[in-house]
């Protein structure tokens, strides 16, 4: 199983190939909100650097996340299923998000809350089991001293994310602990990209559309020359 995975929802820009689970090469761009500069140059190196040989399927970043940074990923990901005639896999980025947050916590008696920063105090919140199983839908949140009280008061909880970062002053409880520093990346949407497609999970590659979660909304800089 040949996969090629393309992760663009943050501020990474990374590509990825996989071979029945195991990363053989991968390449992440650290300048910020690079996307359209390097997606598609670096999917060609990790390509060529991979033989030259069509995946069995291109895995994206299904969202939510940057707006920008979701359409350029899917773009380049439906274009490559298209031209290879392979089918796409969607992966949603809070579970790339509690995966990678499980792997530094080592922990499997706790909740896992996926925050993807949303800007001021918004966050999109996803959470999960200390087996990584969905407890919620994907929603936004607006983070108060009162947030996840209901969570917090039964279970420790692990908010992860580059939205945790934001709650550290506002959420007090002593069993809430914050790993903001967890960004989404290519080479760890492989477990999950590699269960969707051996149980034949994929989406309609003309139409599938990134979970923006809300609508883009377009602003007018203040400033005019």
């Amino acid at each position: 199983m040949n996969l090629l995975h393309i992760e663009t929802s943050g501020k990474l820009c990374s590509v990825a190939w996989s071979t029945d689970g195991e990363v053989m090469f991968a390449k992440t761009i650290f300048e910020p909100m690079s996307h359209s500069a390097y997606a598609g140059a670096i999917a060609e190196e990790t390509l060529t650097h991979m033989g030259g040989t069509p995946p069995d399927a291109v895995a994206v970043s299904a969202g939510p996340g940057s707006y920008t940074g979701l359409r350029i990923g899917v773009s380049l990901a439906k274009g490559l299923c298209v031209g290879w005639g392979v089918p796409l896999v969607a992966v949603p980025t809070p579970e790339v998000i509690a995966a990678m947050a499980q792997k530094v916590h080592r922990r499997t008696d706790c909740l896992y809350c996926a925050l993807i920063d949303a800007r001021r105090m918004e966050v999109y919140a996803t959470l999960f089991d200390g087996n990584l199983k969905p407890l919620c839908e994907t929603r936004p949140e607006i983070i108060t001293p009162e947030s996840f009280a209901t969570e917090l008061a039964d279970a420790d909880v692990c908010f992860c994310g580059d939205g945790a970062e934001k709650c550290r002053d506002v959420i007090r409880s002593p069993r809430a602990s914050f790993l903001g520093q967890i960004t989404p990346v290519a080479a760890e949407m492989v477990p999950i990209a590699e269960r969707a497609y051996a149980e034949r999970r994929f989406v309609d590659t003309a139409y599938f559309e990134p979970f923006y979660l809300k609508e883009f909304v377009a602003t007018t800089p203040r400033k005019k020359i």
